[in-house]
Parts: C-alpha cells; sequence; structure tokens
C-alpha cells in the first residue's frame, strides 16, 4: 500500500498488505463524521478504523464514512460493538471488508468471528443477492471472491486472550491479532496503567507468539514513543493517533496559547 494509491476493496489489497507483512499505520475515527473522516483519510494513513464498539456508529453513520475514504490511500477498518454474526453482515453488506473484532478470547470465539464474514460453506454469512456490498449485484462473480476478500484481525483484550493466544493465532481465517492495551490493563488490574511491567510483559508476549505464528499483530498506541516502542517490537499494524484526541489536543494548545496572552496582559 503506498500513499500515491487509492484502496481497493476487490481484489483487499489491505488484507494482501496484512498477510504480507507489512508495516501499516493507521488513524482511529470516533467522532462518526464523514467530515472527519475524508480529510484524515487524504493525508494518507494506510489504514482508518471507524469504531462502533466505543463511539456513536451505527450502520447508517458507518456507510457515509465509507464513502469518504473511497478515493484515498486509507482502508476502512471497522470495529462492531462486539462479536455478534448479525452485525457483521449488516456490515458486509454495507460495503465492509476489514474487520476488527474485539474482546476474542478464545479460539471458538475467533472462529465465530471468522465464520461470520464467510459466505457457506466455508461460514455462515446470510446471503443477500443486492447489497452494497457487491455493489448492488454488478460484481458478476461476487459469490466466488467475497470469503477470500475479507480481513479478519481480532482483538486481544483479556488474561484469557493472552492465556489462549496460541490457539487464536491457530484459527484459519484470521490475519492478525491485536492489543487492546487500556481493556488489556483492566483486565490484569491496572486500569488507565497500560505501561505497567505486568500489562507491558502480556504485551510482549502477544507480539513475540504472534511472530512465532507467522502471523502480524497490532495496536492502538497514540503515544509517539510507545508507537515506535512497540514497532521496535515487530508490531506491524498499528494505530498511532485518533481523530478525537487529535482534535482536542490542537484545541487545548490554542486555548492555552490564547489564554496565556491574556493572562501576560493583566
Amino acid at each position: 500500500m503506498t500513499a500515491a494509491t487509492p484502496y481497493q476493496p476487490l481484489p483487499n489489497s489491505f488484507r494482501r498488505a496484512v498477510c504480507g507483512g507489512e508495516t501499516l499505520i493507521g488513524c482511529w475515527a470516533s467522532l462518526a463524521s464523514p467530515i472527519a473522516t475524508e480529510l484524515l483519510g487524504i493525508v494518507g494513513f494506510d489504514w482508518m478504523l471507524l469504531d462502533a464498539e466505543h463511539a456513536p456508529n451505527d450502520v447508517l453513520t458507518l456507510i457515509p464514512q465509507l464513502m469518504a475514504l473511497k478515493d484515498s490511500p486509507s482502508a476502512p477498518v471497522v470495529r462492531p460493538p462486539a462479536n455478534d454474526s448479525v452485525f457483521i453482515k449488516r456490515l458486509l453488506d454495507s460495503g465492509f471488508s476489514n474487520f476488527l473484532v474485539p474482546f476474542v478470547d478464545s479460539a471458538e470465539d475467533a472462529m465465530r468471528a471468522v465464520a461470520a464474514t464467510r459466505y457457506p460453506p466455508q461460514g455462515i454469512r446470510g446471503v443477500s443477492v443486492s447489497q452494497r456490498g457487491n455493489r448492488y449485484a454488478t460484481v458478476a462473480n461476487y459469490f466466488d471472491i467475497a470469503n477470500d476478500n475479507v480481513c479478519v484481525i481480532v482483538q486481544i483484550e483479556s488474561h484469557k486472550a493472552v492465556d489462549n493466544i496460541d490457539e487464536i493465532l491457530a484459527v484459519d481465517g484470521v490475519d492478525a491479532v491485536f492489543v487492546g492495551p487500556s481493556d488489556l490493563a483492566a483486565a490484569y488490574g491496572h486500569i488507565g496503567n497500560p505501561n505497567h511491567p505486568d500489562v507491558q510483559q502480556a504485551i510482549a508476549r502477544v507480539f513475540e507468539r504472534a511472530q512465532a505464528a507467522g502471523k502480524p499483530s497490532g495496536i492502538l498506541a497514540p503515544v509517539q514513543a510507545d508507537a515506535e516502542r512497540y514497532l521496535s517490537m515487530g508490531c506491524r499494524v498499528i494505530a498511532v493517533c485518533a481523530d478525537m484526541g487529535l482534535l482536542k489536543a490542537a484545541a487545548q494548545t490554542v486555548q492555552k496559547h490564547f489564554m496565556q496572552k491574556q493572562a501576560d496582559r493583566k
């Protein structure tokens, strides 16, 4: 994937890059705004995470954001609110092909996530003849190629998931694992402190086991020093910023500057 090439859902260039072990730099989108998503897509991140778990997104707010990324190099990745086959089916029919599935604790959870994204006999995805995902029935061979063009990344967010990491990685159709550092910190008894040594040790274990299995690992790391450390540890799919954080930090910088100017005049 390069900044000069628009993302192509068919064939799935993001999945090819993930499975090829490329380093992919992403941005988290939680504002549920197609304008903000379009702007960030133009900036040229490799991928954009559109969040429906911890953001006020549903299918009708996600589709305009998907449209906003159509001509950008940023591959849209969606996080459903849960590992739920019905919601995943609706996202597939809406046109999403890259998924970050939250709270996958076991091989069984991972198999359920993969099955939700595949048509029978490989999975349980329900069949709609004409929907946005197959460009309203204009992709003639869609049912033949759809299963091979969905990327499934599963999120490791609990003590149980870390304990089961080898079994999760072994599931066919799991393309990568992705650490949720905040929930993992809470699970290890250090809520709000993902840099605690216990949590960092767990993160390192996930990265190491993923490398041993020949699959990429990812993480959300909006602090630059953290992101660079995780990259040096072999992490390959990394979100280095978030729309909400970028807006907040920029606004606070401007506000602080002019409030200080006002104070200096007094």
